[in-house]
């Protein structure tokens, strides 16, 4: 089952209670250990998903996009087309995946009790928070252009998830586009750092972002693609600097 029909399954509902949990309502508990016994299959020797994180961040997708449609006014045909792309819905979910951004978005409260119960879930697992963001990003951006508002509003769901401002500079530079991003910003390094300091936030990032990495702490597996994606920005803003000083 994929990760989509098992935050509709058993009828409705989500499993990890807070505002997220009432924005949807309650499982049997039964479906929520069926849950969590059937996140995406593991690479041998990974340790087990967390199949409730796997639902919490999908739900973040959904929810906090839903929210930044209010942020800017407005829902474009190519952010929704973008959303379906990127985030692989399956037809046969997309009218409920559909009610539940309706309701978040119709929804009278702000967006910080969900982006902080979801930064609470993931406080151990930051770049899995990074992914959220990122993918927010990139359903803002399907239009040709991040509005102000959402760029205020993402920077604010950054603050919500307890994320630094060097990592929330490191998030957006990478998300300007291959050729617009400071690659220092997006390795978090100062333009004056030695070559050391560099490869060594290189690889720190390749390994905290590896897509096995992130699976295995919530990154739904339908989500594979924007992790993909995020290495391979770190990869280019790496090699750009690599050029350009001679390693």
């Amino acid at each position: 089952m994929s990760i989509w029909g098992k935050i509709i399954g058993a009828g409705a509902g989500f499993a990890v209670g807070g505002p997220l949990g009432a924005l949807i309502g309650g499982l049997a508990g039964h479906a929520v250990d069926v849950m969590r016994n059937q996140t995406a299959e593991q690479a041998e020797g990974q340790p087990p998903v967390d199949g409730t994180k796997s639902i919490a961040f999908t739900m973040g997708v959904i929810v906090l996009g839903a929210k930044m449609a209010k942020a800017d006014g407005r829902v474009t045909p190519d952010e929704v087309a973008a959303f379906k792309e990127v985030f692989r819905v399956p037809a046969d979910e997309m009218k409920n995946v559909g009610r539940i951004f309706n309701r978040a978005r119709k929804d009278s409260g702000g967006f910080e009790p969900y982006a902080r119960q979801l930064g609470g879930m993931f406080r151990e697992n930051p770049a899995v928070l990074e992914e959220l963001l990122d993918g927010l990003f990139h359903i803002a951006r399907a239009d040709g252009q991040v509005s102000t508002e959402e760029v205020s509003y993402l920077a604010a769901v950054s603050r919500e998830f307890g994320l630094s401002e060097t990592t929330w500079n490191r998030i957006r530079e990478a998300n300007m586009g291959p050729d617009q991003g400071d690659p220092y910003t997006i390795l978090g390094v100062a333009h004056e750092a030695g070559e050391d300091e560099i490869k060594a936030a290189y690889r720190q990032l390749v390994r905290e972002n590896h897509p096995d990495r992130l699976v295995a702490q919530g990154l739904p597996a339908e989500f594979v693609e924007l992790a993909n994606e995020k290495l391979a920005t770190i990869n280019q803003a790496y090699e750009k600097i690599r050029k350009a000083r001679g390693f």
